[in-house]
């Protein structure tokens, strides 16, 4: 009986001291919930998963060198499978975890939730840069500029770029709200004045071949696809034009066909799913990407470098958008740290309102500053234009805006 007393005794001292250890790592620091939820497996997930990375790997980074002094972040990551009710159920939880602020996905889901964000009065960042999200939204904040004025802003290079007459387009959609969206933006920026003839609007099915479509765009004479969806229907399309002879190899070649698309079109994994049939395609985004040299490539391959990431989760500008949304939580939070404000969602909210004019923010992930106020809801005004130059996408240009979409 005596040695089990002891034994008890001896184990109420271990665990006296673990407590104790426990107490002083963390003295002083606070602890800020986060929660996002998105598609790490299911359909999307070639963009969904390197998110998840990006977003992981930045808040590691700033809990590890302290960039918030003792206090840190905690963001809970959960798979929906790009499921709507999962994405619900999964931003409940958060809530009763006490999130300040939470990360979405899907254009579905955002567009689903956008009630709930409203009565729940937070601030949320998604992964879907579909303009109306922010339609009757107060607490919807997109990072970068939208799938609409994406697409304009190819147009207008199309409009200014293109030789004889008036360019003749076909848009290349989803056939999704994510995909539908944008087509609205492009026929009112054409009747504003944008000197484009929109001739056709093709919905993608699952075809695995596109030689009908494509042959039916030769006959109209079109000479620009561009495209807003993912990134395997595009790689279909390209190599079925490739293997058809039709692609152009230069920018508005005649009697050939130039492709464009939007930020989920392109990217690395587009190059890997197309080969050389990806040779000349435009697609544009506001991350700054690894084939471009600058500080943004090197923050980028040394953050995945540090937390063992691959090269493909690497060098993805999906990991990128991951990281952007990590850097402008961690950005609101450490202004409204600095003003001496509790950090709840009231707070961030509106520490999130005040980043522009001199305070505007540079995210080293993105190709212009992040502006938010309660008028502006949209990060990254400005976008790159890149194209496949020799297998790998290149600058073209400097960062834009566009005109039409002011």
């Amino acid at each position: 009986m005596k040695n089990k007393t002891v034994l008890f005794l001896n184990a109420l001292l271990v665990l006296a001291v673990m407590l104790a250890f426990t107490t002083t790592a963390n003295a002083g620091g606070k602890v800020y919930k986060i929660g996002m939820s998105l598609a790490i497996t299911g359909p999307t997930s070639d963009a969904g998963n390197p998110y998840a990375k990006g977003t992981e790997d930045y808040f590691k980074f700033v809990n590890d060198t302290k960039m918030l002094g003792d206090d840190t972040i905690d963001c809970t990551i959960r798979d929906d499978q790009y499921k709507t009710e999962v994405t619900k159920r999964n931003f409940e939880d958060y809530l009763d975890q006490g999130i300040v602020m939470y990360l979405n996905y899907s254009t579905g889901s955002t567009l689903g939730l956008k009630r709930d964000f409203e009565e729940e009065q937070i601030a949320v960042l998604p992964a879907s840069y579909h303009s109306g999200n922010l339609i009757d939204s107060n607490y919807i904040f997109l990072p970068i500029v939208s799938y609409g004025e994406q697409l304009v802003i190819l147009g207008e290079y199309v409009a200014k770029h293109h030789k004889g007459g008036k360019a003749k387009v076909a848009l290349f959609v989803h056939p999704s709200a994510f995909g539908r969206g944008p087509v609205a933006d492009v026929k009112k920026a054409i009747e504003a004045g944008l000197n484009l003839e929109l001739v056709e609007v093709v919905e993608h099915g699952k075809d695995l071949d596109n030689t009908a479509m494509l042959k039916r765009l030769m006959s109209k004479n079109i000479q620009y696809v561009i495209s807003q969806t993912v990134q395997s229907p595009v790689a279909t399309m390209l190599k079925d034009s490739s293997r058809l002879g039709l692609s152009a190899s230069s920018f508005g070649e005649a009697g050939k066909l130039t492709f464009l698309g939007a930020h989920y079109t392109g990217g690395n994994d587009l190059i890997a799913l197309a080969g050389n049939a990806a040779e000349n395609f435009f697609w544009t985004t506001s991350f700054n990407i690894t084939s471009v040299p600058g500080e943004g490539t090197e923050k980028q391959l040394a953050l995945a470098k540090k937390y063992g990431r691959d090269q493909k989760a690497a060098e993805s500008h999906n990991y990128a958008a991951g990281i952007y949304v990590a850097q402008v939580v961690t950005e609101t939070i450490k202004r409204a740290k600095e003003a001496g404000l509790e950090i709840n969602k009231k707070n961030l909210y509106e520490t999130l309102n005040k980043m522009n004019g001199t305070n505007a923010y540079q995210a080293y992930s993105a190709v212009g500053p992040v502006t938010y106020s309660k008028t502006d809801r949209t990060g990254v005004d400005m976008a790159q234009i890149y194209s496949v130059q020799t297998g790998v996408f290149k600058k073209v240009g400097e960062p834009i805006q566009s005109e039409y979409m002011k």
